[in-house]
């Protein structure tokens, strides 16, 4: 589970038609694709017939699809954005985060902060991970928590405040081992027997500590 920069969207309605070329036959040049902006990458959602939704990192052939282009910055150790006064989302989603704060027991600004870490509240915010929506809930741990669609703002904030919950409930409300379980997972808590050394870990967890606190403030 990795941050996001607020993604970008591209809609193409049409469906592609495939080429079909005679023995010897040489391709025409097809348009090229508005390529991604730098430090990004491209990723395209589509629905099959049975409303399926997919996501990949190649074009969809004769079905729509949007193109999503998503930045990381949260896990940049090297960001420049200033954690102290980046500006704060204290609006979006209130009844939401704060119905599912109470049922989880959670304090609705370490959810708030969580997801301005991890998608700077953007609700299509997709990793190069694989990480979907505003809490980054890859699409296993998803599934696991019994989220059908990551992309609802509403499914992923219950997901990654339940998991969130459990993670909390297992370090016994150690915010940090919880923090940097939810961006590196439990495995590498475990291996390391503490906070891993990673340095997109260690920055992660400063932040979210830095944007809880001021987001308690601003409650």
């Amino acid at each position: 589970m990795t941050g996001a920069t607020p993604a970008s969207v591209e809609v193409n309605s049409e469906p592609k038609r495939q080429l079909k070329l005679q023995p010897g036959q040489q391709p025409q040049a097809q348009p090229v694709a508005k390529p991604a902006p730098a430090n990004s990458i491209a990723v395209f959602k589509s629905n099959q017939a049975d409303g399926t939704v997919l996501f990949s990192d190649r074009r969809p052939v004769n079905r729509p699809y949007q193109q999503l282009h998503f930045d990381c910055f949260a896990c940049d150790p090297n960001s420049s954005i200033n954690w102290h006064n980046t500006p704060l989302f204290v609006r979006p989603y209130n009844r939401i985060i704060d119905r599912i704060a109470q049922e989880q027991q959670l304090d609705p600004a370490l959810i708030r902060a969580v997801i301005h870490a991890e998608s700077a509240f953007q609700v299509a915010a997709l990793s190069k991970r694989g990480a979907i929506g505003l809490m980054q809930l890859m699409p296993d741990t998803a599934t696991m928590l019994g989220v059908s669609d990551p992309l609802s703002a509403e499914q992923n904030i219950q997901g990654g405040s339940v998991y969130l919950a459990r993670l909390l409930k297992q370090y016994n409300g150690d915010l940090n081992l919880t923090l940097a379980a939810y961006n590196a997972g439990p495995g590498n808590v475990r291996r390391h027997q503490g906070v891993p050394p990673f340095a997109e870990t260690q920055a992660y967890i400063k932040r979210v500590l830095i944007l809880h606190k001021r987001y308690q403030q601003a409650a």
